[in-house]
């Protein structure tokens, strides 16, 4: 009898036969995918490693845990991933919504810990990244460097009026303020200079899907229809021509609109009108993409500006597919005209990488 299998039968002899099932999974097991965290979109066929398991996604999810979702198919036990955090680390889960005082600290979806630097809401710790910051479990937490900004949006509203002469009265300077506090880290991270090139470079990219925030919906409606995916489990709830773009980042597709009414507590699935007739939620779809979703890209357009990688790997995450590598250049060449402007208009320079 080889070793392997006196080990294995001195194992089960000793603690049952589970430990002896638990040994043979370990040995077997597959390499672990990517960590699956709650803010990434997964289409149909993409992997992702959660608790010690590989899981493929059958459809187009985010924010559905893996073991506790249909859309996840089981692909069996993984070894090789994350290192588990050590036994030490008890601190909580992080729960969207609950209140957590500085000095918080939480296990966010992906394994890893946070702590808050400052009281909040239950703020996502990847996107709030003001609020939170990445903690080692067992080292002793670190008071925050980080400063407030003084006052409110680092965009006036005089400097809004000189960047948009020609916009739309529904896009409103209050409305756009008042979307701000459903991702308090946007503006609002890192220095002053970055601050105000994460603002000009929302707005650069609001402008140019908008035409200068003037068209407040898709141009094209022949397209209306195309957007509705009826093979998502909870369809088009508001008709097949009803998710067309919207806002100023022209918010489009059944899945898209169900994702954003989810993270911001808005029924958009079943009344996607809401984003043409509020200015305020408007902005905060908006928002939400800009915070949240990677698109084409490999980053959020938040991710892209306050760490470094430039304007261009915005334009990748808005519309990569069609633009990037080349394509299409001169709507790469307004985004960036555009972004230059609202930089000049704000006081600070444009950074580098600004074409994808």
């Amino acid at each position: 009898m080889s070793r392997i299998r006196v080990v294995a039968a001195i194992a089960a002899f000793v603690v049952g036969a589970a430990l002896t099932v638990a040994v043979a999974n370990t040995a077997s097991a597959a390499a672990c995918a990517s960590a699956w965290t709650s803010s990434a979109v997964y289409t149909g066929g993409m992997t992702a490693s959660h608790a010690g398991r590989n899981w493929q996604a059958k459809w187009w999810t985010q924010n559905e845990t893996p073991g506790s979702a249909a859309v996840w198919a089981d692909q069996g036990a993984c070894g090789g991933g994350t290192t588990p955090p050590p036994s030490s680390c008890d601190h909580p889960a992080w729960v969207q919504g609950q209140w957590y005082t500085a000095g918080s600290i939480v296990r966010y979806t992906d394994g890893k810990y946070y702590i808050a630097e400052h009281d909040n809401p239950g703020y996502d710790p990847t996107i709030s990244t003001w609020y939170w910051n990445p903690h080692t479990c067992g080292s002793t937490p670190t008071t925050t460097t980080s400063t407030p900004v003084p006052g409110g949006f680092v965009v006036s509203e005089a400097q809004f009026r000189q960047m948009f002469p020609n916009r739309n009265p529904f896009y409103t300077y209050a409305g756009l303020t008042a979307a701000l506090s459903a991702y308090p880290g946007f503006a609002k991270t890192g220095t002053d200079t970055v601050r105000k090139q994460e603002a000009a470079a929302f707005l650069a990219n609001a402008n140019h899907e908008t035409g200068g925030l003037v068209h407040i919906v898709e141009q094209n409606q022949a397209n209306y229809p195309h957007y509705c995916d009826a093979g998502q489990p909870y369809g088009c709830p508001a008709g097949q021509a009803a998710y067309y773009g919207r806002g100023p980042i022209q918010l489009s597709w059944n899945f898209n609109y169900k994702a954003a009414g989810d993270a911001l507590g808005l029924p958009l699935l079943t009344n996607p009108w809401l984003v043409q007739n509020d200015a305020s939620v408007a902005w905060k779809t908006a928002l939400w993409y800009w915070n949240t979703q990677s698109g084409p890209g490999t980053m959020t357009p938040h991710n892209a500006m306050v760490n470094g990688h430039g304007f261009g790997e915005t334009i990748r995450s808005i519309n990569g597919s069609l633009e990037c590598g080349g394509r299409n250049p001169a709507q790469v060449q307004s985004r960036v005209d555009a972004y230059q402007r609202f930089v000049g208009i704000l006081g600070v320079p444009a950074g580098n990488n600004l074409y994808c």
